[in-house]
């Protein structure tokens, strides 16, 4: 029964109710060992009528075992025949091997975690879910990445994530917390009444001072006290037991015989297990005691006769191992100690098993450990070695070091981090520890522990001594992991210090982010002398281009042509970055694109985020903002799960332009600043660049030219770390806008100047418009926009043309010319959502003398984020399960999402949405890396 916790209850009740009507979500329970947690996640599980409920409580002795948790929770799904049918194949392959149904697996954790939603969403069907997990501090890594990852998704589903956890251990991602404190006094009061009957005021008083309320402190004390104590005529206790301590005399008071099997049952929960092992313990020191022996029976006379013999020798030890422990055990359950729950065995409370372990010596938990590595296998097996090592030892060392790699070929990135880790605390040899502390740090890197990966690489760092070999993979990964989440600067440092092809290739990327364009050159120069590849190629073309030496662009036309043979998203992602420094953006947002769908497809999420910076921006220069937008939520979402610090402010950057594009001040403003506030710190200068040009542009579209003139000056000025030359190169065509805008006609001509050397090496259409249109502006030219209109392939660029040549036609008395570009222009910003630009267009067009209809929104920016990415999948022609298995979704959610697209647009059919999206994709432009 429950005491004072009815607002407890109430926001759990709110949780469960708005679950079953379709609006899931999750919560945490926070408190401290005692406060009651377990009985409220009872009481609300109760609470959800004819929900389904699954459970899981988090055990301490398999925190280290990946999927354990999520095995206990999810087999009363997942064991029935037939049951993982409905999940897309990846997300069913994934989930398979972690369950232990299948061997391998795909190892991408993203996939794996998509996969236990839509299994939680499969088993919400038809009434809905109550998913309940307690002691979640004790939830292996692997089990709770993917729980949280569902738990951050369940807002369209019917299920509902109750969530306990003793003090304050993290629980990511989760803001819905009830925070369970001691019990009211009057609560407390009605507590103890129930138990002791009236109690004196100063009795009852004292016990909820001195325990705080807590309510297993105040039943398990007032148990313990006499009746002259409850009675006030002895005084209490001084201090009073709490803790571990609260069961301490209780484990004290156990015979040998069942203080053994409870410390087993501390060690090992799986019930026939710990039967034999606390049996074979107890029969093993019997043994040893002095007394009289049996006699020795008589050797068997064949060896048919040996094997029956030790056959039927092994089974009748096994059974005598069970029945004595069995008896050992019986002694725990009659003290209300622990219980047999099906196939296990549970302790009353946490707090009991932390009495029993710390009753035990070291010397003793060894020898448990020992003891249950004989009878156990595999994960399992390498852990209690683990446990049972005294020293360092090789063997048990390279048995961690399996149980990791299964763990990682799973997707338990978490797990095989730690048990990489404990494995070269017991490794011998001390390259073989730096190595395995390297792995263990790449690990943890993959399983979103950037901090935790950044310490076992310091370590492995020290480790590594003299061996040249692994410091250089070293430095490689500490590289690496400076790029993503830490200094580029210092990323490029590092990287600049090896010598093979894969260093300096990384060595140019960490450059290029910083916007070092001479560490770009010396890299590009130190790649020439590798032999000749697409790496090779793109990497020194980069660096010679920018060198001006003239052998450069050939490079990286010789890398292009092989573009064809890409088999993986980064290898399009540096085609992108060949064709965005010949000046060819409309094409390096074509290979930007197609990386995205390589990333999507092949199972490779963890690059996801960052591929989708580049597809994102691609989006948004073609003028699709709220598929940009869409693709950068989803990109910032990943990139945050993964601990992606960098790939975070680019998203934010990219989200400012957008907003800037459609004239909301407040939200540029406001994710500019954030993306600042990570990208120059870490001295990405690319992404510092782009959230200075978001300002920029919102000046322009509002009509600030002077502002707009001055900010892009500062870009071009910045220099690496603050800004980019590829965002000053980008954004020229907008200086140039914005200086004539200014009356600074100077200002624009050096700006085209600029351009045009930029510019020297493009050969696309929209690459020569919009260096058309720079002339027409600066050098007053109607016949360089008239040019521009012809070779524009972007209509989106070909609109903001349009809308400069009318309003020069419209001022120069020409009305009749100017409407019909006015009127482009006016249709275009309007379906693009370019509010700023709309307006202008329709103020030019309304001086030109023409006040029509307002031209028609676009049909789709009715949709969500989330519907506008299903809806372009959907025109790919994918089918529900496929769209899940690439946005990490269920396929009951996606097909929730199609049944709310179609009344909004008002179809029927995944016929008539692919058409819709077909009509409204224009062609793309390229994203010269902003």
């Amino acid at each position: 029964m429950l005491y004072g916790r009815s607002a407890e209850i109430s926001v759990l009740d709110e949780v469960i109710t708005r679950a079953r009507d379709g609006a899931g979500g999750a919560v945490v329970l926070r408190g401290e060992a005692g406060a009651g947690k377990t009985a409220l996640l009872d009481a609300a599980a109760a609470r959800g009528g004819t929900m389904r409920v699954l459970r899981l409580t988090g055990v301490e002795s398999e925190s280290d075992l990946a999927f354990a948790a999520l095995h206990q929770l999810l087999w009363p799904v997942a064991g029935s025949p037939g049951a993982l049918d409905a999940l897309p194949e990846p997300q069913r392959l994934a989930v398979r091997a972690a369950l232990g149904l299948a061997a391998g697996g795909a190892g991408d954790r993203f996939l794996l975690a998509a996969g236990v939603l839509s299994l939680l969403v499969e088993a919400a069907a038809p009434d809905g879910l109550v998913c309940v997990v307690d002691d979640f501090q004790w939830v292996d890594r692997a089990s709770a990445d993917a729980l949280l990852f569902a738990a951050r998704r369940l807002a369209t589903e019917r299920v509902a994530m109750l969530l306990a956890v003793r003090g304050d251990a993290p629980v990511k991602g989760v803001p819905l917390t009830v925070e369970v404190r001691g019990l009211a006094e009057a609560a407390a009061d009605e507590l103890l009444a129930s138990r002791h009957g009236a109690l004196p005021v100063q009795v009852r008083r004292e016990l909820v001072t001195l325990t705080g309320a807590n309510p297993l402190a105040l039943r398990e004390i007032a148990a313990r006290l006499t009746p002259a104590q409850l009675a006030g005529r002895e005084p209490l206790p001084d201090p009073l037991p709490g803790g571990a301590r609260l069961f301490g005399d209780q484990v004290a008071a156990l015979s040998a015989a069942a203080r053994l099997a409870a410390l087993v049952a501390a060690v090992e929960g799986d019930l026939d297990v710990a039967l034999r092992s606390t049996g074979r313990l107890l029969l093993a020191e019997r043994a040893d005691r002095p007394g009289p022996r049996a006699a020795r029976p008589a050797p068997p006379s064949t060896e048919a006769e040996a094997g029956r013999t030790a056959s039927a020798s092994t089974e009748a030890t096994s059974e005598a191992e069970v029945e004595v422990g069995r008896a050992a055990l019986g002694e725990l359950e009659e003290g209300g100690l622990a219980e047999v729950s099906g196939a296990g065995v549970r302790f009353r409370h946490p707090l009991i098993r932390s009495a029993v372990r710390e009753a035990a010596t070291a010397a003793e938990v060894r020898r448990v450990h020992a003891v249950l590595a004989e009878l156990t296998a595999d994960d399992r097996r390498a852990w209690h070695l683990a446990g049972a090592a005294l020293g360092q030892d090789e063997e048990v060392a390279a048995a961690l070091v399996a149980a990791a790699g299964r763990a990682r070929d799973r997707g338990g990135y978490g797990a095989a981090a730690t048990a990489l880790a404990r494995a070269a605390e017991l490794t011998p040899d001390p390259r073989e520890r730096a190595v395995r502390l390297k792995d263990a740090a790449v690990a943890a890197w993959l399983g979103g522990r950037p901090g935790q990966a950044e310490s076992l690489l310091a370590e492995a760092r020290e480790r590594a001594g003299g061996d040249v070999a692994v410091t250089m993979e070293i430095a490689q990964l500490r590289g690496r992991f400076e790029l993503n989440s830490g200094n580029a600067a210092e990323a490029v440092r590092i990287l600049a210090a090896g010598d093979s092809l894969d260093m300096l290739a990384d060595a140019s990327e960490a450059a290029a982010y910083v916007g070092d364009t001479a560490m770009i050159v010396e890299l590009g120069r130190r790649a020439a002398a590798h032999p000749e590849g697409f790496l090779r190629d793109t990497v020194a073309g980069i660096g010679l281009t920018m060198g001006g030496d003239p052998a450069g662009p050939g490079l990286l036309r010789r890398a292009l042509a092989r573009a064809g043979e890409l088999a993986d998203p980064a290898g399009h992602l540096w085609a992108a970055a060949a064709a965005s420094q010949l000046g060819e953006t409309d094409l390096a947002a074509e290979l930007s694109d197609r990386a995205g769908q390589v990333a999507r497809v092949s199972g490779m999420a963890g690059q996801l985020p960052v591929v989708l910076e580049f597809v994102a921006t691609a989006e948004r220069l073609a003028g699709r903002l709220a598929r940009s937008q869409a693709l950068s939520e989803e990109g910032l979402e990943l990139a945050r799960e993964a601990g992606y610090e960098n790939t975070v402010a680019a998203h934010l950057a990219n989200l400012a332009v957008v907003a800037a594009l459609r004239g909301e001040e407040e939200d540029c403003e406001r994710q500019a600043r954030a993306a600042l506030a990570i990208a120059v710190p870490h001295r990405v200068g690319l992404r510092a660049g782009v959230a200075a040009y978001a300002r920029a542009m919102l000046d322009l579209c509002l009509g600030r030219h002077a502002a707009a003139r001055d900010r892009f000056a500062a870009i071009a000025a910045a220099g690496p770390g603050t800004g980019h030359p590829a965002v000053a190169w980008r954004t020229t065509p907008d200086r140039v806008e914005a200086a004539v805008g200014a009356g600074d006609e100077a200002g624009a001509r050096t700006a085209l100047e600029a351009y045009e050397r930029g510019s020297r090496h493009a050969a696309t259409p929209e690459s020569r418009a919009l260096l058309a249109r720079c002339r027409g502006l600066a050098e007053s030219r109607e016949d360089a926009f008239d040019e521009a209109l012809r070779l524009h392939t972007n209509p989106f660029e070909a609109a903001r043309t349009a809308l400069l040549l009318g309003e020069r036609l419209r001022r120069g008395q020409r009305p009749g010319e100017a409407r019909a570009h006015l009127r482009m222009a006016w249709e275009t910003f309007e379906r693009a959502g370019a509010r700023p630009w709309a307006r202008r267009a329709q103020e030019e067009l309304r001086a030109a003398g023409e006040s029509g209809q307002a031209p028609a929104t676009a049909v789709l920016d009715a949709l969500t984020p989330q519907e506008l990415r299903i809806a372009g999948l959907v025109a790919d022609g994918l089918s529900s399960k496929q769209i899940a298995a690439q946005l990490f979704l269920s396929p009951r959610t996606v097909e929730y999402h199609l049944y709310k697209i179609y009344p909004k647009l008002g179809i029927g059919s995944r016929t008539d949405l692919a058409r819709l999206v077909v009509l409204q994709k224009a062609p793309v432009a390229g994203p010269g890396k902003l």
